[in-house]
């Protein structure tokens, strides 16, 4: 991409290692684990070191996606309201998302948290190859840029930060 071109940035955030059950039995209000907290925070801090300073937080409604959220929105300096979406569930479709984040023109930064198997649908859709298969992990940071928010997404995929690269011992 060239300088000067508005480019919005799309990072997309699995939500961190989720407990197997919630009291209530429902999937959606599955907390983080502490485990799965401290992973993502060690996600977050190395991305905060490459710059990453959302100017707006998505998330699914599902409990451990809007704690992945809150916590992002610690650790990254982000003061303004985080916005729940159902596009971002588990069952969401990238076409949904897309005109979501087509809505946002104007955003430098648009982090989205969420889930499988959606994230890895929606990595493939942003970068317009439907066959791509990605491997989303919890905890995961996915980088995708895009020049343009027209009809069809035509992203740039940046780089992809897993708990396991920023993590002391493996």
């Amino acid at each position: 991409m060239r300088p000067g071109i508005n480019v919005m940035q799309i990072l997309l955030l699995r939500h961190g290692i989720a407990a197997d059950t919630s009291p209530s039995g429902r999937d959606a209000d599955r907390a983080l684990t502490i485990e799965g907290t401290r992973r993502l925070k060690l996600v977050l801090e190395r991305a905060k070191c490459a710059g990453v300073a959302p100017t707006m937080i998505l998330s699914s409604p599902y409990r451990r996606a809007r704690e992945t959220a809150e916590l992002a929105a610690r650790v990254l300096g982000y003061g303004e309201q985080i916005l729940q979406t159902a596009a971002l569930e588990p069952g969401g479709r990238p076409e949904q998302v897309w005109e979501e984040l087509r809505a946002l023109r104007g955003e430098d930064q648009v982090l989205l948290s969420g889930h499988e198997p959606l994230f890895s649908a929606l990595t493939a859709y942003l970068l317009n190859a439907p066959t791509l298969a990605v491997d989303f992990k919890k905890g995961a940071l996915v980088r995708v840029d895009m020049p343009s928010l027209g009809a069809a997404p035509r992203g740039v995929l940046r780089w992809m930060l897993t708990p396991r690269l920023v993590m002391e011992e493996p």
